[in-house]
C-alpha cells in the first residue's frame, strides 16, 4: 500500500468506495471483498445509505479498526449544529465505531453558512468523535474559505477526478496548501475501459486501462482515488496498482485526454 501524507497523517492513497450501490447485500459482500483483497481506507456517506453495511463488513472482517482509514459525509440536510452532532452520532453507530477517521461537508451549502458546520464538525473533533475533518465538490475559492473556518487543517477535498475530468486549478491549489485531494469517479463510471490511449499505456505495463487511469491517479502528488465496484474481480484488479508506475510522458499523454496539462499544474508536478 502506498500513501498519501498530510500534516503528518499518513491516509492510504488508494480508497474503496460505496456510492452507487443500494442494496445491503451488495454494499456488504462487495465492502467485505475489498477489506479482504486489502483496501484500508474506506468511504460512505450518510445519503449511500451504505453505513450500515460498511459497519457491518468491518465488524465481520479480521480487519482490526485501528488499521482502517474510515470517511463518511454530512448530508445536505445536516448542516447546523445539533444536526452535525446528532447526525453524526446516528452515523457512528451505524457504522458501529466509536469515531470516523475523516467526516466531510458533503456539498456546499447556501442555506447554512459553512462557518456552523465547520465549528460543529471541530467540536465533534474535540470530543474525540472524528479524527479530521474536510468537504467534498467545493471549489478552489470554497475550499480556501473552509480553511480559514476551521480550527483545524481540512484534510481534503473530495471532487470527480478521472483522466477527462480536469481539476488542474484545485489540485495545484490543494498541492500549494497540504490538502489531499480525493479522486472520486476515478474510472469515469466506466468509461476508461476500452480507451485507446490508457490501452497502449497498459500493454507496455501488462496492466489495463483501469489500472492505468488509477495509477495515472497515484502518481500525482495528494491525489488518493476511491474506485467502486461490485465485481469481486474489478475490487481486485483495481488493488493491483502498486508493481508499477507511469514515467513522465505516459502521465502527459493521460493528460492529452483532457486536453493536457496547464503549465501551472505541470511545474507542481514537476513535468
Amino acid at each position: 500500500m502506498e500513501y498519501v501524507t498530510v500534516g503528518g497523517t499518513e491516509v492510504p492513497a488508494l480508497g474503496f468506495g460505496t456510492a452507487r450501490m443500494d442494496e445491503y447485500d451488495e454494499q456488504y459482500r462487495t465492502v467485505s471483498a475489498a477489506l479482504e483483497t486489502g483496501y484500508r481506507h474506506v468511504d460512505t456517506a450518510q445519503i449511500y445509505g451504505s453505513e450500515g453495511a460498511v459497519g457491518d463488513a468491518i465488524e465481520e472482517s479480521d480487519v482490526d479498526r485501528e488499521e482502517l482509514f474510515l470517511t463518511t459525509k454530512l448530508a445536505d440536510g445536516n448542516r447546523d449544529r445539533d444536526a452535525v452532532l446528532e447526525s453524526t452520532a446516528e452515523s457512528l453507530d451505524r457504522l458501529g465505531t466509536e469515531y470516523v477517521d475523516l467526516l466531510l461537508i458533503h456539498s456546499p451549502n447556501d442555506g447554512i453558512g459553512h462557518e456552523e458546520t465547520i465549528g460543529a464538525m471541530n467540536e465533534l473533533q474535540a470530543e474525540g468523535r472524528v479524527e479530521h475533518v474536510g468537504v467534498s465538490n467545493f471549489s478552489v475559492r470554497q475550499t480556501a474559505e473552509a480553511i480559514e473556518l476551521s480550527e483545524t487543517p481540512i484534510l481534503t477535498n473530495q471532487v470527480k477526478y478521472n483522466p477527462y475530468e480536469s481539476q488542474a486549478d484545485l489540485l495545484a491549489y490543494c498541492i500549494d496548501e497540504g490538502v489531499m485531494l480525493t479522486a472520486y469517479s476515478p474510472l469515469a463510471v466506466g468509461d476508461v475501459v476500452g480507451d485507446e490511449v490508457l490501452e497502449s499505456i497498459g500493454e507496455r505495463h501488462d496492466k489495463t486501462a483501469a489500472q492505468v487511469a488509477l495509477r495515472w491517479l497515484l502518481d500525482q502528488p495528494m491525489v488518493s482515488p476511491i474506485p467502486m465496484s461490485s465485481s469481486p474481480g474489478h475490487i481486485r484488479e483495481n488493488f493491483a496498482l502498486f508493481d508499477f508506475e507511469l514515467d513522465d510522458e505516459e502521465l502527459r499523454e493521460v493528460f492529452e485526454l483532457q486536453g493536457g496539462l496547464p503549465e501551472e499544474l505541470a511545474d507542481r508536478l514537476g513535468l
